[in-house]
Formats: structure tokens, C-alpha cells, sequence
């Protein structure tokens, strides 16, 4: 594919002439300073942030020349992207099948005989993680929308990879976020190992059961820590408290489709939907609240306040950011390499409704500031993944772009 190729100097400063540049957060490498914050819409409330810099942050550059490369395109409807061993890619498609891709986006092969996924409106198959042995027992964990009775929920699954045969061998549900419920939208849902093999799931709130999102005796809108098997992870927060599911890590969220865990202190972050405003990023911990939608930044999408309109109580959480207007954050990335300095443990965020992709660099937990990035190209960002000095974004447009130094 034709390469296109990116001097973020020359970009940057026909937008912010003038600017200057120093050391940035990281201490060793240079941003620019003092630009305006990237969003210029009109906010859809009047609400106030509960501390400086909780939204519109100030702007920063990229200064390292970048390149972005269109791999491949046309390739369905993908959702979640990993990468193998050996640097080829395995994409899920929504409509119930994954693909591999070579490391230069060539495509390979279909892997099917995976168990039927619920392929109407948000849901079908979702994201994909590779077991933290892959290398020797070639198993794979996925998340999908599955039909039960007439309603559906999120489940996860493992299953062996066969590319003798492109199936998937032995496929077996492992978890499932209950109660299930009679809707097309906000399943989640993002899949993670911890340090310890542990997996992190996400899980939407189903939209029209928003208030189970804070019930600990339901799996919607929350964040679960399972392990291998499925069963609660050890240490878990409310693993001995009766009535609450054993599985889950934290509660309160609305749809988290994004779940990144940061390369130097190990924490486990994530950037959920809000409504009409009110996207988040949230530093997640054992066991806390996240308020919704109790608290929020946004609105119904008629423009009608939530609840009692509130943003801040006692015992919830604030997040570390918000947007008003929405990014419609999907899939988030660390960057843990130094090729491109200034990006180093950034987090870069897939906006889907926003088209483009969220920089956001990150101090002492935090944001200090934010970038847009391949706004150009005018996609819906639906995935990002790091690899080997390089980040991988795909679309629902069914592209995937590769983005190194120049």
C-alpha cells in the first residue's frame, strides 16, 4: 500500500505557528507548549470539572517525524486486533470468524468454529487475547454478544488455535456477565492479562439496565478479574462478600471498550462512553466505584439531565478525564517504546464518532495533554495495538494502518 509519510513539525506548525518547544512530561524528550486544547466544540453542559485540567487540556505536538502506512483494507467489519509471536496479526470480525494477516498486512487465512455470536447492532464477535503461554498451548480467549432465550450477553471463551485446519479447536465458554437482557448495544468489551495471568474483561451496562450497573449481584457495567479458567481471580475485592459476584474488580461504568495496563507502575486503565457527553478515563482500583449513573459529565441524548444531574458524590470515583463533545473511545493503547520519545507511556485512544486517534500524555496519573491524530483519514477508530516500536489501529471502515517513526 502506498505509504504516506508525516513531518508532525511541518503539520503542526501550519496549525500553531510561532509555538516553542521544551522538555515535555517525560523529562527527556520535547513537546510543544502552551497550544490551545484540540477540542474546539461547544460543550453540551454547562457542567464544571472537579479539578484543573479534568478536560480540554492544553494541546502538545508530536515532534518526531512519524509515517502512517494503510497495510490493508477492505477487510470486513474487525473489532479487536492482537499480535503473535511472530508478528502477524489476528483480527476478530464481527460477524462471528477472526483472520491472520501477515506482518505487513497481507492476509493469510479465515479461522472459523467458533461458537454463533449475536451479529445485530453493537454486538457479535469482540475483542481477542492471547493466552500469556501461547507460544506452547496456542490457546486464544475471545469476547462475543451470545444468545440466551431471547435475550443475550457478553461471554468469554478460549479455544486452541489450529491453522492446519483455520478452526479453533476445543472452544469453550468460560465466563459470563449475567444477567442477560434484550438488547443490541453496550456489551463491552476489551480482554487483558495482568502480570499474573490474570485476565481483565469489561463489560457494558446493556443501555436500558444502566442501574445494574451498580449492583454488585449483576455483571453489567463492570469491570471483571478472572483467571485462565473463568473463576474469580484470588484477592478479588468482593470475592467473600455474599450476594456480589466474586468476579468483579470494580462497578459503575457504562460501556468499556477500552483497557490498557501502564508499562511502568502496572496499573489498570480504561476510557469508557458516556452519552451526550461525559466520555472517561479512569485509573481503575479493586473494588471502587465509578459512579455511573449516579454521577456523570453528560446528558441523555435528548439533551435531558441525568438523574439528579450531579457529578460528584461521596464514595464514587471521578475520572482522570472527560470529553464533552465525545471522543467515542474504543480500544487504548500504551506506547512502551522510546523510537518516538515524546510518546513514550502516552496513551493512544481510538475515537470512533470523533475520527481520529487521542493522544493523551500522561503525568504523575494526570493528563497534562492531548493530540489528535490521523484525523485525515477520516475513520472510525475502532482498535489500537502496540507493537515492537510501532502502533496498529484498525477501523470499522475495515482498514489497518501501521504508524512508526519516519
Amino acid at each position: 500500500m502506498k505509504s504516506i509519510l508525516f513531518s508532525a513539525i511541518l503539520l503542526s506548525y501550519s496549525i500553531f505557528p510561532g509555538c516553542n518547544a521544551r522538555d515535555s512530561s517525560s523529562g527527556n524528550t520535547r513537546d510543544s507548549i502552551n497550544l490551545p486544547p484540540v477540542e474546539t466544540n461547544k460543550p453540551n453542559t454547562n457542567y464544571k470539572p472537579a479539578f484543573t485540567g479534568q478536560t480540554r487540556i492544553a494541546g502538545v505536538r508530536t515532534v518526531t517525524p512519524y509515517k502512517v502506512e494503510k497495510l490493508a483494507e477492505n477487510i470486513g467489519r474487525p473489532w479487536g486486533i492482537t499480535i503473535l509471536p511472530d508478528n502477524r496479526f489476528l483480527i476478530t470480525d464481527k460477524s462471528g470468524f477472526m483472520q491472520l494477516f501477515d506482518a505487513n498486512g497481507a492476509f493469510q487465512k479465515k479461522i472459523t468454529g467458533f461458537p454463533e455470536v449475536v451479529n445485530e447492532g453493537q454486538g457479535g464477535m469482540l475483542d481477542v487475547a492471547l493466552d500469556p503461554d501461547f507460544s506452547n498451548n496456542k490457546t486464544i480467549y475471545w469476547s462475543f454478544s451470545e444468545k440466551n432465550g431471547d435475550a443475550n450477553l457478553t461471554a468469554v471463551a478460549k479455544g486452541q488455535l489450529n491453522e492446519t485446519n483455520s478452526t479453533i479447536d476445543n472452544p469453550k465458554v468460560i465466563f459470563r456477565a449475567t444477567p442477560a437482557f434484550k438488547s443490541e448495544a453496550h456489551f463491552g468489551s476489551r480482554l487483558i492479562f495482568d502480570k499474573d495471568s490474570n485476565l481483565f474483561v469489561s463489560s457494558g451496562e446493556r443501555y436500558a439496565a444502566r442501574e445494574q450497573a451498580q449492583l454488585l449481584n449483576s455483571g453489567l457495567g463492570k469491570i471483571f478479574k478472572i483467571t485462565r479458567d473463568g473463576k474469580p481471580a484470588p484477592g478479588n475485592p468482593f470475592i467473600n462478600q455474599p450476594g456480589a459476584m466474586p468476579e468483579i474488580y470494580s462497578y459503575g461504568s457504562r460501556n468499556v471498550q477500552s483497557l490498557d495496563i501502564h508499562p511502568e507502575t502496572g496499573d489498570l486503565w480504561e476510557a469508557e462512553f458516556g452519552p451526550r457527553g461525559g466520555d472517561e478515563i479512569n485509573l481503575i482500583k479493586p473494588g471502587k466505584n465509578y459512579g455511573w449513573p449516579v454521577i456523570t459529565y453528560g446528558l441523555e441524548y435528548s439533551g435531558d439531565p441525568i438523574n439528579d444531574a450531579i457529578q460528584q458524590k461521596q464514595g464514587m470515583e471521578q475520572p482522570i478525564y472527560y470529553w464533552d463533545p465525545v471522543l467515542s473511545p474504543s480500544g487504548m493503547a500504551f506506547y512502551k517504546g522510546d523510537a518516538i520519545p515524546e510518546w513514550k507511556n502516552n496513551l493512544f485512544i481510538g475515537g470512533l464518532s470523533s475520527m481520529h486517534i487521542a493522544r493523551i500524555v500522561i503525568k504523575n496519573n494526570k493528563v497534562v495533554g492531548e493530540e489528535n491524530l490521523l484525523a485525515d483519514k477520516k475513520e472510525r477508530f475502532r482498535d489500537v495495538l502496540y507493537a515492537n516500536q510501532m502502533l496498529y489501529t484498525i477501523t470499522d471502515g475495515g482498514s489497518l494502518y501501521r504508524i512508526s517513526k519516519q
